[in-house]
């Protein structure tokens, strides 16, 4: 018995437009295009994007290289239908992890995967990715978006970037100029940033209130809205400052909150000691809803400071003025490390909490 023919299977069959993938990538070749800067034209299409850096303006430049996510922000997005912000949370993790080296951010490239490619879903997130890039002043040159059936569920998608900065050899920041007496500056941050959202979800869980409802902390708003605030970039706000060789050091509050990032930028034998502000209405509703303990949230939000900068005394006034930045703390001699200070006593430490403060 002859068996029956079958029917060819096509890509498509399988889950896979290529067409549709072709058509997203005349569709955001326009927002790439807008991304244009000195040392790319920040053109689609090729195997890979070209950077010059001397068109970029530098003669002998070191290459600093972060690549990023973020997070299961992500879920709040697709559970609020609001995908429009999440791209410039992609760009500022990873750009202002280069801008704490004191590199200037040049190009970005994303990767976005999905089970089934939803276009105006992709268009509204990678135009987000585009306007993070203008904000940061560094080219959109490529990425990637992958198109797996099977490997997702229905509406999730997941998002990774990769960026590329210079900074003149000898102009890196390294923390050695780093020194006890500096000055602790915070820059504020927009709001929970893009870290501590496993956390968020289950406080959301918890207090009952919808991501449609209007936010406890913030009338004005829904919840969901208010907590895709994007990112902060910092790159505009820092660049001539470093450039002017006025910071010391440059921290990036992300996951690890204050207890482990500021601790990365110091030598050995400093310890950074930082005051404990008031928490912005935020963090205030995120400690009380979850019953967080301070040393909780030192370690895991950013609580209202998505950068702290270690300058000299003589120029904390000036710089804090300059910047819009607020006085935080201090460098001490001591063992390596970080405490969170208020009037309590240690809100938290690299070594433990000991004492309880409401902030």
């Amino acid at each position: 018995m002859t068996a029956p023919e079958r029917p060819p299977l096509t890509y498509a069959d399988a889950g896979v437009s290529i067409a549709a993938g072709n058509a997203l990538v005349r569709a955001i070749a326009p927002l790439a295009r807008s991304t244009a800067r000195p040392g790319a034209d920040a053109e689609l299409g090729g195997f890979g994007g070209f950077f010059d850096p001397r068109a970029a303006g530098y003669r002998d430049p070191l290459l600093v290289a972060a690549n990023d996510g973020v997070g299961t922000k992500l879920k709040l997005a697709i559970d609020s239908g609001n995908h429009a912000t999440v791209g410039i949370d992609l760009v500022a993790m990873c750009v202002n992890d280069l801008i704490v080296q004191g590199a200037e951010p040049l190009f970005f490239l994303d990767y976005f995967a999905t089970g089934k490619l939803e276009s105006g879903v992709a268009q509204a997130v990678i135009a987000g990715i585009a306007e993070g890039c203008r904000q940061a002043h560094c080219a959109l040159i490529g990425g990637e978006t992958a198109e797996m059936p099977g490997m997702y569920a229905p509406g999730d998608y997941d998002l990774a970037g990769f960026s590329v900065g210079a900074v003149e050899r000898g102009e890196q920041l390294t923390g050695d100029a780093v020194a006890a007496g500096d000055v602790l500056l915070g820059l504020p941050s927009t709001g929970a940033h893009s870290n501590g959202f496993s956390l968020i979800r289950r406080i959301i869980e918890r207090s009952g209130v919808a991501l449609a409802d209007s936010a406890p902390f913030a009338p004005e708003t829904s919840l969901g809205s208010a907590l895709l605030t994007p990112t902060a970039i910092y790159v505009r706000t820092l660049l001539p400052a470093i450039r002017a060789g006025r910071i010391h050091a440059l921290a990036h509050i992300t996951g690890g909150g204050f207890l482990e990032n500021v601790p990365r930028v110091l030598p050995a034998g400093l310890r950074a000691i930082i005051d404990a502000q008031p928490l912005p209405p935020l963090f205030d509703w995120l400690r009380t809803t979850g019953n967080v303990e301070p040393a909780e949230m030192a370690r895991t939000f950013n609580c209202g400071f998505g950068m702290v900068l270690t300058v000299a005394a003589s120029e904390a006034d000036a710089l804090a003025a300059d910047l819009g930045a607020v006085p935080l703390g201090r460098i001490e001699a001591g063992t390596k490390g970080c405490d969170v200070i208020g009037a309590a006593g240690l809100w938290g430490s690299d070594t433990g909490w000991t004492a309880s403060h409401d902030g």
